[in-house]
This record gives C-alpha cells, sequence and structure tokens, in this order.
C-alpha cells in the first residue's frame, strides 16, 4: 500500500525537530565546558538564527528550479553532519561551525511547506500545514527530554544520538519521499537569496505584512505571570 505523501514529510519534520531538540538546551552547559560566557552562548543561538534567515529563501528558490526533495535530503544530511561535528567539538569556534552548519540545513524548513502546498488542494492546504506545526511541537516534547536523558551518560552523547537520528532520517526519505513539484511546474529563476524588494512590499501588504509580523514577534523568555511588569513581548 502506498504510504501518503503528506505522513512521510510529517515523520521527516518530526524525526529532523527531535534531533534539534535533543541539542538545543544542551547548548549552554556545552559551550561552558569550553569557557564560553554569556554573550558568546547568546551568539552560538544567533550564529544558528542568521544563518537560517540568510538561507530558507535561498533554498525555497532553489527547490523552485530543481525541486523540493533534494533540499530536504540535503538538509536532512547536512544537519547529521553538523550534530556529528557538535558532539566532537574541542574547541568554541569548532562549536560555532557546527551550529552554522546546522542553521544552513535547518533553513531547509521552508522547503517542508512547500512540500506540503505541492501535495495538497487548496481546501486542503491549511490541514496540510498544520502538519508542520504538530511536527514542531512534538519535536520540541520528545527532544529536549531525550537530550536530558542521554546527558546523564555523557555530554557529547545528546548530539551523536541526533547525528545518528538525522542520517536515519535521511536515509528513509531517500527511500521513501516522492518528490512534490513536477518538471512542468518549476522555474527558472537566476535570483538567489534574498531579495530585499520583496520582502518589503511583503512587508507593506496589508494582511501578509501583519501575519509576518506576528511571526516575528512571539513570546520568549521565563515570564512571572503574577508581576504584570514582568510581562512583555521579545522579538526573536
Amino acid at each position: 500500500m502506498k504510504k501518503s505523501p503528506l505522513l512521510i514529510i510529517f515523520v521527516t519534520v518530526f524525526l529532523d525537530l527531535v534531533g534539534f531538540g535533543i541539542v538545543l538546551p544542551l547548548l549552554p552547559f556545552y559551550a561552558q565546558n569550553f569557557g564560553a560566557t554569556a554573550l558568546v552562548i547568546g551568539l552560538l543561538s544567533t550564529s544558528f538564527s542568521l544563518m537560517q534567515f540568510l538561507f530558507a529563501p535561498l533554498w525555497g528558490r532553489i527547490s523552485d528550479r530543481i525541486g523540493r526533495r533534494p533540499i530536504i535530503l540535503l538538509g536532512l544530511l547536512g544537519s547529521s553532519v553538523s550534530y556529528l561535528i557538535f558532539g566532537l567539538a574541542s574547541s568554541l569556534l569548532i562549536l560555532f561551525i557546527s551550529r552554522i552548519c546546522a542553521g544552513i540545513a535547518g533553513a531547509n524548513i521552508s522547503t517542508a511547506q512547500a512540500y506540503i502546498a505541492d501535495s495538497t488542494p487548496p481546501e486542503k492546504r491549511a490541514k496540510g500545514m498544520g502538519l508542520i506545526g504538530a511536527a514542531y511541537g512534538l519535536g520540541f516534547i520528545f527532544g529536549p527530554a531525550i537530550g536530558g536523558v542521554l546527558s546523564r551518560y555523557a555530554l557529547n552523547l545528546p548530539p551523536l544520538v541526533a547525528s545518528a537520528l538525522a542520517f536515519g532520517n535521511f536515509i528513509g526519505a531517500l527511500f521513501l519521499l516522492p518528490e512534490s513539484l513536477q518538471p512542468e511546474n518549476r522555474t527558472s529563476h537566476s535570483h538567489r537569496g534574498l531579495n530585499f524588494v520583496r520582502m518589503k512590499r511583503a512587508l507593506q501588504h496589508p494582511q501578509l505584512g501583519i501575519f509576518l509580523s506576528l511571526c516575528f514577534c512571539q513570546p520568549r523568555g521565563n515570564v512571572r505571570l503574577d508581576d504584570p511588569k514582568a510581562l512583555r513581548l521579545q522579538c526573536s
């Protein structure tokens, strides 16, 4: 019986986020072993997000040209390599390299969303996109818990397990994930990476601009609910 591509992409994104969740809570403790200050730990997280910001449009545009499947597979393999570098890191420089590689590889989540859009009719697209959100939530539930249990045995064990999980995810997707974008629907744009003109137009759009702003601004950090002054909106 042929498996639904939506189920396959859900499992793929879920396992990808589990690996991310395994490593993320351990990053401050891991970096402190190399003498990292709070500022350096913050920069480690920033390097990951910055690479995602820069490469998500690039991967999206390339996937419009060559298909979604190669970009998703490349991201999974890249995640496996980045976690392996993380687990074997011997200095802060290597940690930065691993987080930069992880950010570049993790920028393919937007390609997974495009995969959903390719595979669903308009009336079912919102339901399909909800699968990505569900995969995110479940990944962040199970990932940190698994990382916490594994860290009791060795601090570098969680990233090594995350690397193995990402590689297994890559092998599974290699054989099970079909291409969603047919050749006749592919584009041949020569522009790559960020397009600030289009970004400006999107932010100025009455509905889309509000949506993008809401995605950019979200509650973060520990907040004391009993202190109204402590409630604040942090932008990520």
